[in-house]
């Protein structure tokens, strides 16, 4: 039962440390300790809020990208450097954002600097023309991930989008089946059994559980008109609900069994094994899309496989499909990304870092025994929910009974310990991210529960 709330002493006459420690005693409810941890956040970045109202005037609620969006308002970041940044409010975090994966290099590697300063300095920017540059990259993605064929884009998204247009036009049918608590981009997710209203083709998809084998195969061997199969190994907006290798294998047997095309999301999980999260199950998909980290950190998509179906993108023959952007291969992501593959993640160095990442997940795991608190993942990338149950499987969102104020307020208190995620609870570690730090913060997760203990127990 928890203990009776009694009156703290007025806010501003406590250190952080000292709220938390008091916090323990004093709140009754999360929600009460919520309201506080609220408090302290509007105090501790004033200058955050004064931009966040500014930017309101010019920007739909300061915004224009939703998931950066939190009540009250959102923090605003001055700098990266490192493994670290800066918010305008003076306070420094280590960055476990990550930049949803994308930004596996951290803020100041210096190979990846010095690669964007010789581009500029030695080839420009805008050419409008092919360039070397996409072909040596395009050359390492195909060894790396065993693909015959790759063409390249702005972001994940577009990826997905022209993946399934190719599946589309090489089967002549239409249907997309997708998984519950899929996200395929910003136009590509479905939240539950229903795409998002954000959608495009709305009357297109056939929404199966992730995770559910029967579920699965039912839909796609026995609905009509299915033109592809496109599915996450593990769901990023879970975040991090990891596929079952039996549920993926059943999923790609059942598309072959029915003509369509396999398209494996690895847009998040490619930094997971040297040739992807295929590589370590042993999936053999007929397309496979990317993004994130594959660009250096600069705007980044890529979508390939089989010879015959990426043919449908061939310009040297007619009744090809048009495939265009003006980005697709800019020169400071051709260069970025080859120079981040090929020198500094290399094949050692990513089982090295996946490795690192097990370990830090199972420490947390072990931390958490007891509590509504549930981590999941694989390798470098971590999901932390909150859940009413304290489930510590979860197959699907479907088993997912979110408690969002302890979720919420795992994020205020975080944030005083010096630790940015996003308020969701994925975790994308960066590569040079000190291993003083991931104690630190396996630290800061067991003085959580240990400091709500009468809230979080089960």
């Amino acid at each position: 039962m928890a203990p009776a709330a009694t009156t703290p002493p007025p806010e501003h006459e406590l250190s952080i440390n000292d709220k938390k420690a008091f916090t323990k005693s004093v709140y009754g409810s999360p929600d009460e300790a919520l309201v506080a941890a609220t408090a302290r956040f509007v105090a501790r970045n004033p200058t955050s809020r004064s931009l966040h109202l500014e930017a309101a005037k010019s920007l739909p609620g300061g915004n224009t990208r939703s998931l950066l969006h939190n009540a009250p308002f959102p923090v605003f970041m001055q700098r990266g450097t490192g493994y670290e940044v800066i918010s305008e409010d003076g306070h420094v975090y280590t960055d476990f954002v990550g930049e949803l994966t994308a930004g596996l290099y951290g803020h100041a590697n210096p190979i990846i600097h010095a690669t964007l300063k010789s581009t500029l300095d030695n080839v420009g920017l805008n050419l409008g023309a092919t360039t070397r540059l996409e072909a040596q990259h395009a050359r390492l993605i195909c060894e790396r991930f065993g693909l015959d064929l790759i063409r390249f884009t702005n972001s994940g998204t577009e990826a997905n989008l022209h993946a399934l247009q190719a599946a589309r036009r090489f089967t002549g049918k239409r249907k997309v089946i997708v998984f519950t608590g899929g996200y395929h981009g910003a136009v590509f997710s479905f939240p539950d059994q229903h795409p998002a209203p954000n959608n495009v083709d709305l009357d297109d998809w056939i929404v199966a559980e992730y995770n559910n084998i029967e579920d699965a195969q039912l839909k796609i061997e026995e609905s009509s008109d299915v033109a592809a199969v496109l599915v996450e190994g593990m769901q990023g907006s879970g975040p991090c609900i990891v596929g079952s290798d039996e549920f993926l294998h059943a999923i790609q047997s059942s598309a072959r069994k029915a003509g369509a095309v396999f398209i494996l999301d690895e847009v998040m999980t490619s930094r997971l094994a040297p040739g992807g999260l295929q590589s370590i199950i042993g999936l053999e998909p007929d397309m496979t899309s990317f993004g994130k980290y594959l660009g250096g950190g600069i705007t980044f998509g890529a979508f390939g496989g089989r010879a015959d179906i990426m043919a449908i993108y061939d310009p040297r023959f007619s009744g090809t499909l048009a495939h265009s952007g003006t980005f697709n291969n800019n020169t400071l992501g051709m260069a970025a990304g080859y120079a981040g593959l090929s020198q500094i993640y290399t094949p050692e160095t990513c089982m090295a870092f996946s490795s690192r990442g097990d370990v830090f997940r199972q420490r947390l795991q072990e931390a958490t025994s007891g509590t509504k608190m549930t981590i999941t993942g694989r390798g470098s990338l971590v999901g932390i929910h909150f859940l009413v149950d304290g489930c510590k499987v979860l197959r699907s969102v479907a088993d997912r009974k979110d408690d969002n104020t302890l979720k919420d307020l795992f994020w205020f208190e975080m944030m005083e310990d010096g630790f940015w995620l996003t308020r969701r609870g994925s975790l994308s570690l960066i590569l040079d991210t000190p291993r003083s730090e991931l104690d630190r913060f396996v630290r800061s997760v067991k003085a959580f529960l240990d400091r709500h203990n009468h809230l979080v127990r089960l």
